[in-house]
């Protein structure tokens, strides 16, 4: 058995370092040798899983004591350079006997993935996808149709349930949907997200909903008592006298669903509308409002 020194592989001097020194050097390492950045390099690959097999032993204190004594044994504290020599492993597992005498014999389902062993069922991969809703459909909760392409190439049509009070951005899973399983492993799963689009009378921001609430002049000016609809209800608020456009009212308990039996606000912007066709009688009392009246906005301070 070729013993390894697990301070050199991670491009440690010797033992005298502290847990923190370890994990940076481990996280260096790992960054430098990742598959992922070294694609169809097998030496980088080797060296990829000495790195994990080093920082799994001089991670644990009671194996990294353990090791220490055979790392004084061998090498001691004198920094010698002593070249590092890469054991053969078996194509079933990714440690080394020598990683064994601490942790014991582990094979490891991913390994067989990666060598291509036959008739080890195989996980198929799970799809993701995204599809919009209005705040109102979210609220309540739907059945709906989508159509999907495979991976194949053909449509599939899904029938899927939106619950009521779903959350934006919250998925739902379509168990066994995803891409097919190899050598009998099952089938991946579908993930739909669910985005939650505002309509044309709600916008929902976390538990609240927000809406306009359009106004006559009249009315803004010398207040009154109005119905507002709600996303499952109708409610009478009342606007007091010379309210601005722009403002806002605030409606407790209103608001959307927040999956403790609860409810968020429902805030109503106000928007006045000025008649754009005003009738002869109209347009004479306007006439006499300007005559009369002494505010100027362009004055105010």
């Amino acid at each position: 058995m070729i013993f390894k020194d697990y301070y050199k592989i991670l491009e440690i001097d010797d033992n005298k370092v502290t847990m923190e020194d370890i994990k940076q050097a481990y996280r260096e390492q790992a960054k430098k040798y990742h598959p992922d950045v070294n694609v169809g390099d097998i030496k980088a690959e080797e060296r990829f899983k000495d790195i994990n097999e080093a920082y799994q032993v001089l991670s644990n204190g009671v194996t990294r004591r353990k090791y220490d004594r055979m790392w004084n044994t061998h090498i001691g504290n004198k920094r010698k350079k002593q070249a590092y020599e890469e054991s053969k492993r078996s194509a079933d597992s990714v440690f080394s006997d020598f990683f064994n005498m601490f942790f014991g014999n582990m094979t490891q389902a991913t390994e067989n993935k990666k060598s291509g062993q036959k008739n080890v069922p195989i996980k198929g991969e799970n799809v993701e996808t995204a599809i919009s809703i209005s705040v109102i459909e979210a609220f309540y909760g739907m059945n709906k149709k989508i159509s999907l392409r495979t991976v194949d190439g053909k449509m599939k049509t899904f029938n899927i349930k939106v619950p009521a009070g779903i959350r934006d951005n919250e998925k739902i899973r379509l168990i066994g949907q995803g891409k097919a399983g190899q050598n009998g492993g099952k089938n991946g799963d579908l993930f739909i997200k669910i985005q939650i689009e505002k309509d044309s009378k709600f916008e929902l921001v976390g538990y609240d909903l927000y809406t306009s609430l359009y106004l006559t002049p009249w009315e803004a000016a010398l207040g009154t008592r109005v119905n507002l609809d709600a996303i499952d209800d109708t409610v009478s608020i009342y606007i007091p006298a010379g309210i601005e456009s722009g403002e806002k009212l605030r409606i407790p308990g209103k608001g959307y669903k927040d999956g403790k039996g609860g409810r968020g606000d429902l805030t109503a912007s106000v928007k006045i509308m000025v008649p754009k066709n005003l009738t002869k009688e109209e347009k004479e009392l306007y006439e006499k409002m300007k005559e009369i009246s002494k505010f100027n906005p362009r004055n105010r301070e």
